[in-house]
């Protein structure tokens, strides 16, 4: 039986839960891959335990705060394992943090150069639902309970543009491979 190439998949949303469901149903050969989580360099559990003396961090910072979290997981996860010829996938990976950009707006060609030296995922997933959005779990969450001056409805209209924009980023990706 021949071994199967490996391959970095990306699964991205704003629902933390459904995200990682659908990174682990991605995986098709148990042992032969695995998922690799956001912040896994611990930045953001740094972030949740400042002093308030810290101050709230704006939707930029946390965007490079997200960019120093996946520079971290390529170099110590995802490229290590691709190069042993496993399947990883990204949960999440670049397009949630470009669409909780997008919904702060922060320009895209700002996110472009932002987030150019991670490596194109063989496969893109999204997960439309917004359901635990709120509760802060994952990247979008988590930013949105952060960011400087955000009230409850700012963050509910933060989550909800975030989810627009991968849902349009589906889209546009379906219409890409029906050609």
């Amino acid at each position: 039986m021949k071994a199967s190439k490996a391959k970095l998949v990306s699964v991205d949303g704003v629902d933390a839960s459904a995200v990682i469901a659908a990174a682990r149903r991605a995986i098709v050969r148990p042992g032969r891959g695995g998922v690799s989580h956001w912040d896994a360099s611990g930045i953001f559990q740094d972030l949740c335990v400042a002093d308030a003396e810290a101050g709230a961090p704006s939707a930029r910072t946390l965007l490079l705060l997200y960019a120093a979290d996946l520079a971290f997981r390529l170099r110590w996860e995802i490229r290590p394992a691709l190069a042993a010829g496993r399947t990883v996938v990204a949960a999440p990976y670049v397009d949630t943090a470009v669409a909780f950009g997008r919904a702060a707006g922060v320009p895209a060609g700002w996110l472009t150069n932002l987030f150019r030296f991670a490596p194109p995922p063989a496969e893109r997933r999204f997960v439309t639902t917004t359901r635990g959005a709120e509760s802060g779990d994952g990247f979008v969450g988590l930013a949105c309970q952060q960011v400087h001056g955000l009230g409850r409805r700012a963050r509910r209209r933060l989550i909800g543009g975030a989810a627009a924009h991968l849902r349009a980023e589906a889209r546009r990706q379906a219409r890409r491979s029906k050609r």
